[in-house]
């Protein structure tokens, strides 16, 4: 039986004809990135994703519950990370990623995130450890936009279904055209296949309307929540990156240092700066580094005759006011003499008298149990002193001089901690010297020889006589005659100078002690919070 041809072709192009366009050119896919990327920018997210077990560990958490959070924290790694982030246009994403540019567009555009962006921007760890940071906001942001997402998802696919039916009617055209005469009527099965197409598209069309208009609602409702939560989230990790940035600082980390280290090596060393015993030194260690800075740029370069400092010597016309002082001590009369017969007298030095070549720095700490106490106001006599000793390691490397560490407590415990001005300063070495504590007793003699032994070794291979030996204690102990004699022999023919700083109450430095015997410049300190009681030792070092 012949088919009925009722209806024109042209009515149906016409009846089809909004949708042809969508069917033929769909557009293209939307990103699923809201921060614009090269390929430079993948891999430099790959290789800490790579690395970083706590972002695999986050992501694999949020992606239980939420869906496409791994394109999320890609999109906050790299606001932070590039030097200039663009951020794309709404219109540009792909519907189901709008509530991710959401967030991002929150933070980009918040005050805050200027001041993470100084601290995060290039750099890798930074950036990673920007996105860790803000963890927590994240889950509540995820968790206060769940309808929003849920609604975005249902865009996408009303979007999809549009497109699928526009493609459908666009199939129904095509036959209806190929069954259509020459005359360009149509037979009704064809025909009203176009139409039952046009009225499915149109319906698809209308329902992909509807989602992003309650996609777009619920994305304004939860838009005030978001930008809360991103600011707050935002100060966090400043401070956390603020903070960490001025823990290497203090820890004489520099940025290009930073910069060689791998992620894990470089999270595990912020780690241990952290938590242990040198936990606690690093505000400490801060402050004394400003203060010796601060104290070396008072010095007059190049200046003669300008007083500069305290030397040894026996002019009785430089002698400083406390050496004097022993004048009228009769006890201590005869040691102002030996003094002054030894050329041991301490006076002002002045410059153009400069020496032709220092020794080595070397700082001797006390890590008896006693120094691991708080005094006054909570900190300990050990934290205090490794600050200061590593406060003296910048000195040593600003003058070109070596320095050694001697950590030391009871007889048989001392350890060695050489850093020789020829070659570059090991974090890891720091480290060792700053983590290293025995909680024994005090004994100054096998600290001092090995003391007294490396100016020697230094005097004798390189020629450079004059040292500094700075002994820092709570205790006291008593030495042999013997040994006492060998040491002023020592100080005698080398020519160092010894600083004591006895910390505490329980440290006694009156004239007539063994620490007052052993040092040519002794003071006491009873608070340790105060670096500015050791400043002047920064300027005759």
């Amino acid at each position: 039986m012949k088919k009925k041809l009722t209806t024109k072709l042209k009515d149906l192009v016409g009846r089809a004809g909004k949708w042809l366009g969508l069917a033929q050119s769909p557009p293209p896919p939307g990103a699923t990135g809201a921060v614009v990327a090269d390929r430079f920018d993948a891999m430099s997210w790959q290789e800490v994703y790579e690395q970083a077990d706590a972002l695999r560990d986050l992501e694999d958490e949020l992606t239980e519950r939420y869906d496409y959070t791994a394109d999320l924290l890609r999109d906050l790694y790299l606001a932070a990370y590039k030097v200039t982030p663009q951020l794309r246009g709404r219109e540009e994403m792909d519907a189901s990623r709008v509530p991710n540019h959401q967030i991002v567009a929150a933070m980009m555009n918040a005050p805050e995130f200027e001041d993470l962006h100084r601290e995060t921007s290039g750099d890798p760890y930074a950036a990673a450890m920007a996105v860790l940071s803000q963890a927590d906001a994240l889950r509540r942001m995820l968790e206060d936009s769940r309808t929003a997402r849920e609604q975005a998802e249902e865009s996408k696919e009303a979007q999809e279904a549009e497109q699928e039916a526009a493609e459908a009617l666009a199939e129904a055209l095509a036959q209806a055209t190929g069954a259509a005469d020459e005359d360009g009527n149509v037979p009704d099965d064809e025909a009203d296949a176009v139409r039952q197409a046009a009225d499915r598209a149109d319906a698809a069309g209308q329902e992909a309307e509807d989602a992003a208009q309650r996609a777009a609602q619920s994305l304004a409702q939860a838009a005030p929540g978001i930008r809360t939560a991103v600011r707050r989230a935002l100060d966090e990790a400043v401070e956390e990156a603020q903070e960490e940035a001025a823990l290497m600082r203090a820890w004489g980390v520099g940025p290009g240092q930073l910069e060689r280290m791998p992620y894990a090596e470089r999270a595990q060393l912020a780690e241990r700066l952290r938590s242990g015993r040198i936990g606690q030194f690093a505000e400490l260690i801060g402050r004394f580094r400003q203060m010796a800075v601060g104290e070396r740029d008072r010095r007059v370069e190049n200046a003669p005759g300008e007083l500069v400092g305290i030397t040894l010597g026996d002019d009785l016309t430089r002698v400083v006011p406390s050496e004097l002082a022993h004048l009228g001590i009769p006890a201590l009369r005869a040691v102002f003499a030996a003094r002054y017969a030894e050329a041991q007298l301490m006076q002002y030095d002045s410059r153009g008298e400069q020496y032709t070549g220092q020794g080595a720095i070397i700082a001797c700490i006390d890590t008896s149990f006693s120094m691991s106490l708080p005094v006054g106001s909570g900190v300990t006599g050990e934290a205090w002193a490794k600050a200061c000793a590593l406060a003296l390691l910048d000195q040593a490397r600003a003058a070109r001089r070596d320095f050694v560490g001697i950590l030391f407590s009871s007889e048989n415990e001392v350890s060695v901690h050489p850093f020789p001005a020829s070659q570059p300063v090991d974090i890891a070495d720091v480290i060792a010297f700053a983590e290293t504590y025995y909680g024994g007793g005090t004994d100054f003699e096998a600290p001092l020889t090995v003391a007294v032994d490396q100016l020697d070794a230094e005097f004798n291979d390189d020629g450079r006589p004059r040292g500094d030996i700075v002994l820092i204690t709570d205790g006291e102990c008593d030495v042999t005659e013997d040994w006492m004699r060998g040491w002023n022999d020592a100080r005698h023919q080398l020519g160092f100078r010894c600083f004591g700083i006895a910390i505490g109450a329980r440290a006694p430095a009156e004239p007539g002690s063994v620490l007052d015997a052993l040092c040519d410049n002794l003071r006491t300190l009873d608070d340790l919070t105060d670096t500015r009681q050791a400043a002047d030792l920064f300027r005759l070092i």
